[in-house]
């Protein structure tokens, strides 16, 4: 069996094996494509529910550890 022949063997069958990591591929795309929707719909309701819950859309301007707010508060 001469060189060329073994190589048009194997590139025969690297052709097989890159079409099923192709196919793969794809698949994993389309749950890509789910999973990005199932979150767009997920920060759809939160957001509906965060303006159900605050209608003005005024959320505040909170602030971790505000010295001055828990001085007014009573718990410095």
């Amino acid at each position: 069996m001469s060189l060329s022949r073994v190589v048009e063997i194997y590139q025969f069958l690297w052709m097989f094996e890159s079409h099923a990591q192709q196919r793969l591929s794809w698949d994993d795309a389309a749950q890509a494509r789910i999973a990005r929707l199932r979150a767009e719909q997920r920060a759809a309701a939160q957001l509906h529910a965060m303006l159900a819950a605050n209608p003005s859309g005024q959320l505040g301007h909170a602030r971790l550890n505000d010295r001055d707010a828990l001085i007014r508060a009573g718990l410095l």
